[in-house]
Formats: C-alpha cells, sequence, structure tokens
C-alpha cells in the first residue's frame, strides 16, 4: 500500500504560475464581456440586426422611387391547370455564412443571398432603391433604368449592395450553378439592375415608362443581361432554415416568355399597419390597377 508523503494542502509543482495563468484568463473573460467581445455576444448582436423590425417605404402615386425601402418578392405560383398555388412567396433576404456569424457582430463580404418564405419587414430582407448618381432622390425609377439594391441588413453605418457575375468554375450558385448572386460594399456597374415589364408583348410599349409598386416586374442585371430568379426547386441550409436558392438567370417557357421563377414585386408598406405590406391587402383581381394607373401617366 503506497504511503501518502504530502497532505492536501500542500501545493506542489508549477502552483504560483498555474493561479496567475488562472487569474488573467479571468481577466480577460471579464474585459471581453464588458466591451461585448465574447463569440455569444456577438452572434447575438448579428442576429438582433439582421432580425430587427423595419418599416417600409409607402407610396402615394403607386410608384417606386429611389430611395424607397422596399421587400423584393417573388410572389405565390399558381398551378396553369388548376389555378391553385402551389408554392408561397419568396423575399429575397440576407444569408451570412454559419462559420462566420458564429464569429462576428458584423457582416462579411461578399455574402450569401437567399430567399426566404417570412414576408415581414425585417433588417435582412428590406432593400434600398438606389440611384447610380445619387442626385435621383425621390424621383420615379423607369423601365429600362438603371438602379441599384442595398440593404443595411439592420446595421446603420454600412450598405451592402446585390450583385452578380459571369459563373465560372470557381465562382457559381451551389446548387444550380448558375450565376451567382450576392451581396458586397462596392457600387460598381456589377450591381446594376434593370425593371423590364413582364408581359413580352407589351415591354416594348412600356419602356420608360414608371415603375408601378406591387406589381410583377422582372429583375435584369445589366452586366450579363441575365434576370434575377429564385430557384425554388434548390433549398439551402442556412443560419435561419431552409431557404431557397437565388441565381441570375433567364428561365424561359416553350413561348421564349419568362417562367414564374423570373417575375419580382417590389412591395411597399401598408400606410395601416407598419408589420405588413401594401400586397397583403390587395384583392388578386386588383392586381393590375396600379398598371392602369400608370398607363394613364404622360409618356417619357
Amino acid at each position: 500500500m503506497a504511503r501518502k508523503n504530502y497532505r492536501t494542502c500542500v501545493r506542489m509543482g508549477n502552483w504560483n504560475e498555474d493561479i496567475f495563468l488562472e487569474e488573467e484568463m479571468m481577466k480577460d473573460f471579464l474585459e471581453k464581456r464588458d466591451k461585448g467581445q465574447l463569440l455569444i455576444q456577438r452572434n447575438r448582436i448579428l442576429i438582433a440586426n439582421l432580425l430587427r423590425q423595419t418599416t417600409l417605404s409607402v407610396t402615394e402615386d403607386g410608384l417606386i422611387h429611389y430611395g424607397d425601402k422596399v421587400l423584393v418578392l417573388n410572389p405565390d405560383c399558381e398551378d396553369p391547370h388548376g389555378g391553385q398555388v402551389v408554392f408561397g412567396r419568396l423575399v429575397l433576404s440576407v444569408t451570412p455564412e454559419e462559420m462566420k456569424a458564429h464569429t462576428s457582430n458584423d457582416i462579411e463580404v461578399p455574402c450569401e443571398v437567399t430567399a426566404m418564405h417570412n414576408a415581414s419587414p425585417i433588417g435582412r430582407n428590406t432593400f434600398i432603391i438606389l440611384s447610380l448618381d445619387g442626385n435621383a432622390l425621390g424621383e420615379p425609377i423607369r423601365y429600362g433604368q438603371n438602379f441599384g439594391l442595398g440593404t443595411t441588413a439592420g446595421f446603420d453605418d454600412k450598405m451592402f449592395y446585390l450583385g452578380s457575375d459571369h459563373k465560372t468554375m470557381i465562382k457559381s450558385a451551389k446548387k444550380s450553378w448558375l450565376q451567382d448572386v450576392y451581396l458586397t460594399d462596392e457600387f460598381t456597374y456589377l450591381t446594376c439592375w434593370q425593371a423590364t415589364y413582364f408581359d413580352p408583348q407589351l415591354r416594348i410599349e412600356y419602356e420608360g415608362f414608371p415603375v408601378p409598386a406591387n406589381t410583377k416586374i422582372i429583375i435584369k442585371h445589366c452586366h450579363t443581361n441575365q434576370a434575377l430568379a429564385a430557384n425554388r426547386k434548390y433549398s439551402l441550409r442556412t443560419y435561419f432554415g431552409k431557404e431557397c436558392e437565388v441565381a441570375c438567370h433567364t428561365h424561359l417557357d416553350s413561348h421564349r416568355n419568362e417562367k414564374p421563377l423570373n417575375y419580382w414585386v417590389l412591395c411597399t408598406g401598408n400606410p395601416n399597419d407598419h408589420s405588413s405590406i401594401v400586397l397583403d391587402k390587395l384583392d388578386p383581381a386588383s392586381e393590375n390597377v396600379p398598371e392602369q394607373q400608370v398607363a394613364g401617366t404622360s409618356t417619357p
């Protein structure tokens, strides 16, 4: 039987160094906690900004203007034979990389963009209509006119811009391998978009007319001439659950018309309820009312 040469209170080895090391670790922890630099604190700050409630712009003339805060929504898809909704609406949203979201309280670019099912205006799905020169604030955007889509994602000091570029072997959408869509912090020609009338037979007639709010349009990338699309059959696992992939590709049917994947609606806020959008209050039978109003405006 082994004999104990020392009592339990006897300190052995580098006990003094170990005590100082524990004290330094505790001081470092408390200092980071007071400054909000702990990983869990950074993660909470990021999530709080992304999920912060926002207020969309309310349009009085039924048009979309530079500087408006909107939701970029892919509307419900209906079965052409049965007339029933087979897919719900999707909203363009900011989706930071999951690993980076755990280690930072800010969004690192380039940042991924997906389509979420929740249409409530929050930081991660609210976009701002931007002009190229910055001097057209308050003026309506027109079909065929360049504009930018920017978002603050709940942060007040930074602006991120929706962009795209030609696909390459090392840069493309994750699931569909189509042209990638991302967020960047540089406002260049790669972040310029155009609104196109969704009906090809009337597209030339509507060129130059103001873009109405809460109606279907085609959003095309200026540099590649590809249309923004919500790929509903491709789902991605994100920090916020499963969401649909967003790419830049013009999906055409047998009649050379864009498919519903390329239909988008710039949704404005409901003046009676800031937590909802005008599209929630519109009757489906009155979908073309804003278009009729625009048709009565003066030609450009």
